[in-house]
């Protein structure tokens, strides 16, 4: 076949379509409208209504009348006239906190912040969503060695809430053959709608909602042709990861023939609520938080939300405050990292009460090669760089061209990194160094050739795990002293399931239709590490905690941990942690304290005042009770050392008595010692406190000024059946002169 190389540049302009995996938030000001108008969401004092209102929808209500009359110069009523006949608030919320949304303008946002009972008043900001195999990576199988599936009944009293783009009940991963009732405790509803016929739920899709009232407050009605104003979901993403959470065992299953075999969740047993937040025109704040409020009231003992960050205080982020609020009501909360990789500052979802999973390659891929036969006579493959636009949307373009195949060539950026996707003809994925040599090659010979041999699904690929590269990378942006991303989880060449209505391309013109796909991003990696950290009854804010320490080593290149945080994923150590970190909401209350937040900012969050008294007593930030040790060193000219210390209490939650020894793998070029290096435990659910110090030699004189250096080591409790790590980060910042 003859190759022709293009330039992706003169083409860019061809891809402007959404594509999930690439999870860039809108502009903060999205949702603007002509009139200065936008959506702000306002929370209030829960005891603050005043009497002469009959419910809390009526104060709202007068309340947004008054602050739009008042920045306008006009009386209530005069302002009223102005108003859709829905009346101005959009949604109320009363279970993770009291408030509501409403669009004003700004001077209106101003007007109602000082009144009375107004604790904030937040823009609302706009996000987009960011293996079947991959329990058995894990360790997850349904027979010995290793019975966590079974020992829990694969997870048949867990609730799991999926806040995404919707989903598609009739396929097999949603089944509830052989389930019992919905745990007595559910309360949830199943709304019905075009595509979701009432009855569309049953005993394993125990409840759907849609929340599009902030959507359409800013975009207008939906579009009835391209989305359905109804739980189902148009998209895919939102069907991909519910069943990477709770789908049943499903054979045989493939994506158009790949990746053969049998498809199974996390916890296959598990109940799915599916709350639909995600439309054509992005995922707005106003909806998630109506979304959060429901949930928790419907009673889910999970939130998995694969929807990307905006990196704001956490104050004015929408995900950071409801879940906060769910880990209170004892529901922990799941959020995707991030696919800005693989440069640094890049994770967002970076509150630590809402622990960000990173993507990581497991051990199946379905790898076609393309090599250079002579005397090859046909239709043209053409070779593009992968550059930014949309995969399979340029292989759309090279198909309308008339070529044959495609080979899709990484350029530096990429690295080696690889992504399957379901092209709309034949091709092939090659890293930089191929892509390199590729380009070389057809520069040099006038008449290149090439042939696309596809090879099936390979098993048991080596190294794994690694990190993507696509994978956000920390340090955290927002509060350094919080390692992130917590861990990472399989999130590369995810097979899941997927809707009758979507084809496996995610393009208009890809007609094929499929029960499965393969996806990748932080997405898919976010269903991931929930099952086997919390059950029903344990649903403290430390339930995230043995997953951090109880993570496997990540490999190539070693000693990221802004990379991977605390590791890879292991259920079977994290079922019998042996110690955890516990964090109770007044260490997050002292946490916001030392971050130097106002009594107002932390209000916004934790919904009561705060006393930061205490707070300012225990030093800084990075004494949060978290399961890991981050040092921020900023150096001053003559510095020969820095020095900082972390306080952590250890919690018993062995069968009995225990006693744990201290084993330091100090960063290089610092000293770290841990004081006590024994903690003895009389009896479980005992708590012991450590403190441990760091001191780190100034960084070198030859390193630029204002740069960086990072290193990284260890502490590991050890009591001869547990070992329990937590990664010790530093970073050194040279001088400014």
């Amino acid at each position: 076949m003859q190759i022709v190389i293009v330039n992706p540049q003169s083409s860019l302009v061809l891809f402007v379509v959404l594509f999930f995996f690439f999870v860039a938030p809108i502009p903060i000001n999205g949702g603007v409208e002509d009139d200065g108008k936008r959506t702000y969401i306002v929370r209030v004092d829960r005891d603050a209504k005043p009497s002469i209102f009959p419910t809390h929808a009526h104060w709202y209500e007068s309340a947004v009348l008054a602050a739009d009359g008042s920045a306008a110069g006009e009386d209530g009523a005069a302002a009223a006239a102005v108003w859709p006949p829905g009346g101005p608030v959009i949604h109320t919320y009363s279970t993770i906190f009291r408030g509501f949304s409403a669009r004003l303008s700004p001077a209106a946002a101003a007007a109602l912040s000082s009144a009375p009972g107004v604790v904030s008043v937040v823009p609302e900001l706009v996000r987009r969503p960011d293996t079947t195999r991959s329990p058995q990576f894990l360790g997850l199988l349904p027979s010995p060695p290793s019975a966590i599936l079974a020992d829990s009944d694969f997870g048949s009293d867990l609730v799991i809430g999926v806040l995404d783009t919707g989903i598609s009940p009739s396929r097999r991963s949603f089944s509830d053959r052989g389930l019992s009732a919905a745990p007595a405790r559910w309360r949830g509803a199943c709304d019905s709608g075009p595509g979701f016929p009432a009855g569309s739920c049953n005993r394993k899709l125990v409840g759907a909602r849609f929340f599009s009232a902030g959507y359409e407050a800013t975009s207008g009605p939906i579009n009835a042709s391209a989305e359905l104003r109804s739980p189902r979901d148009t998209d895919g993403h939102g069907t991909h990861t519910a069943s990477i959470a709770a789908g049943r065992y499903v054979f045989p299953a493939s994506a158009l023939g790949y990746a053969r075999g049998v498809a199974a969740g996390m916890a296959p047993k598990a109940r799915l609520a599916a709350y639909k937040v995600c439309w054509d025109g992005g995922c707005f704040d106003s909806d998630i938080l109506a979304a959060f409020d429901a949930a928790v009231g419907d009673g889910v003992d999970v939130v998995s939300l694969s929807v990307g960050g905006v990196v704001v205080p956490y104050y004015l982020d929408a995900i950071a405050v409801g879940a906060f609020a769910a880990a209170e009501a004892g529901v922990f909360v799941s959020a995707s990292a991030g696919n800005g990789g693989p440069g640094e500052l890049t994770v967002t979802n970076v509150a630590p009460g809402s622990p960000p999973s990173a993507p990581a390659p497991w051990t199946a891929t379905s790898p076609p090669t393309s090599s250079s036969p002579t005397g090859a006579s046909s239709p043209a493959i053409v070779v593009c760089d992968r550059g930014v636009s949309p995969r399979a949307a340029k292989g759309e373009v090279v198909r309308r061209a008339g070529a044959a195949g495609m080979v899709l060539a990484n350029g530096a950026f990429d690295g080696e990194g690889l992504v399957a996707d379901c092209h709309v003809l034949p091709a092939a994925a090659v890293g930089a160094a191929a892509g390199d040599a590729l380009r070389r090659y057809i520069a040099a010979s006038a008449s290149a050739a090439a042939t696309i041999r596809f090879r099936g699904t390979r098993l048991g690929v080596r190294p794994a795990p690694v990190v993507a590269a696509f994978s956000a990378r920390g340090p955290n942006p927002q509060s350094p002293d919080v390692l992130k991303p917590d861990v990472v989880a399989p999130g590369l060449n995810i097979l899941a399931a997927w809707p009758d209505g979507v084809g496996p391309a995610g393009i208009p013109a890809d007609t094929r239709r499929t029960e499965f796909n393969i996806l990748s991003g932080t997405s898919m990696a976010c269903p991931h590490p929930r099952r086997h950290q919390v059950g029903p009854h344990d649903h403290r804010l430390h339930a995230r905690q043995p997953q951090l320490h109880h993570a496997r080593r990540v490999r190539r290149p070693p000693r990221r941990p802004f990379d991977f945080g605390a590791g890879h994923v292991d259920p079977l150590r994290a079922m019998d942690p042996g110690l955890v970190y516990d964090a109770a909401p007044a260490d997050y209350v002292h946490f916001l304290c030392n971050l130097n937040y106002t009594r107002q900012n932390i209000r916004a969050i934790t919904r009561r005042p705060a006393d930061c008294a205490g707070a300012r007593r225990a030093g800084h930030a990075a004494n949060l009770n978290y399961p890991s040790f981050a040092a921020n060193f900023v150096a001053a000219a003559g510095d020969r050392s820095m020095s900082t210390h972390f306080i952590r209490t250890a919690t018993n939650v062995g069968a009995g008595p225990a006693v744990y020894r201290a084993a330091i793998r100090a960063p290089e070029g610092s000293t770290v010692t841990v004081e006590p290096r024994e903690l003895a435990f009389r009896r479980p659910g005992q708590k012991l406190s450590f403190v441990l110090r760091v001191r780190a030699a100034a960084p070198a004189k030859n390193m630029e000024p204002g740069s960086s250096t990072v290193r990284s080591g260890a502490l590991t409790w050890r009591d001869g059946r547990h070992s329990v790590n937590s990664p010790i980060v530093i970073t050194l910042q040279a001088p400014l002169d």
